[in-house]
């Protein structure tokens, strides 16, 4: 089967990028090099096409029900123009998909879920549609979507888009009307750096695109530089450091599962997990070494496997060898010595927090 392509698919092979499948889609992975991109997010302003990403509207009668019903987080009386981050699970505790709740109105929410997970997540919402009043849509295929993130993003947003961006802080959102279509906008992103989120029709959004470049005010930037700079704050990817056999407790993101709202799917067994421990748990690991621990590798103690890497990378930012590592959670308190096997040798590593960077958010 073929991969599907983004609105802007032309635009980044003239801009000669190099492009991989992901999730699907062929993406592009870097334009010029990762590190050039990573450090304009730090410390300027980069644009990512993250058209790839896919949507769902849920409005109707029982809308706020509902999605509490297969959302972790608890959306109860939110205000209008709050974003929310949590999980779908399946009964057992294993994650659907980590996702972003929209509260765009009374009984009216947008849904943005991974683009390697859309058919699947679409079928899995469809599927636990009984007994709620609602209408469900499918809108990926509408909507495009530029992330726009870094320290000068701000700026960039209101003086080369004309956006009203200033009045948003981190995690909200409003709709903006422009030429005749109504966009959603959101002060959120996955780069630990201030930012916005931009999602319109596809001639919308290659216009965008097109001002954004031609201002020369921010970098194009691929998904190799969207995971380093993910990574070193600390935020999962899905098939990484969440799955169907990694849930929120095991990822160490329980803070995003409100236990005390009345139901949702999967509450039970995260429950059981919380008062029983988990048997393995998601971990940062620093090396003292240079060299770089990848997916897959894996994490020893006295000789035994006792896990393995997720994510790992030499840090762009920090100038580190660290990973994050799926390991038994008995070896997963701060501080504890392990080994990381890298082809045929052994590196010592010790345990740390899984933020390798601070996050610089407009709160």
């Amino acid at each position: 089967m073929e991969n599907k392509r983004t609105c802007l698919y032309d635009r980044h092979v003239q801009l000669g990028a190099l492009i991989q499948p992901f999730g699907g889609f062929d993406m592009p992975i870097q334009y010029s090099n990762i590190i050039d991109e990573h450090n304009a997010v730090r410390q300027h302003c980069g644009v990512f096409d993250v058209s790839h990403m896919g949507e769902v509207t849920v409005r109707g009668r029982d809308a706020e029900r509902y999605v509490n019903h297969i959302f972790t987080n608890d959306i109860t009386d939110a205000p209008v123009g709050k974003v929310y981050y949590g999980m779908m699970l399946y009964e057992d505790g294993g994650t659907v998909d980590d996702l972003l709740v929209y509260k765009m109105g009374e009984n009216d929410f947008f849904l943005v879920i991974n683009a390697a997970n859309i058919d699947k997540d679409v079928a899995w919402m469809e599927a636990h549609t009984d007994g709620f009043d609602i209408e469900l849509k499918h809108v990926s295929d509408y909507y495009g979507q530029l992330a726009v993130q870094g320290p000068e993003s701000e700026q960039v947003v209101e003086q080369v888009l004309g956006l009203p961006c200033q009045d948003l802080v981190f995690y909200t959102t409003k709709r903006v009307d422009v030429d005749g279509e109504t966009l959603v906008l959101s002060r959120t992103g996955y780069t630990g750096e201030d930012g916005f989120e931009i999602y319109g029709s596809h001639a919308y959004i290659q216009g965008a695109w097109d001002k954004l470049m031609e201002s020369g005010r921010c970098k194009p930037c691929g998904l190799g530089c969207r995971d380093t700079l993910r990574f070193e704050v600390g935020l999962p990817l899905y098939g990484d450091e969440l799955s169907a056999d990694i849930s929120p407790v095991m990822a160490g993101l329980s803070m995003f599962c409100k236990l005390d709202k009345p139901e949702f799917i999967g509450k039970e067994a995260l429950v059981r997990q919380k008062e029983e421990g988990v048997a393995k748990r998601v971990i940062g690991i620093e090396l003292s070494d240079r060299a770089i621990p990848r997916h897959g590798y894996a994490v020893l103690k006295d000789g035994e496997v006792i896990g393995e890497v997720t994510t790992g990378y030499h840090t762009i930012s920090t100038d580190k060898s660290v990973c994050m590592a799926l390991v038994d959670s008995r070896f997963a308190k701060l501080g504890t010595e392990v080994m990381i096997q890298i082809r045929k040798k052994t590196f010592p590593g010790v345990v740390v927090k899984k933020r390798f960077y601070e996050k610089n958010y407009k709160r």
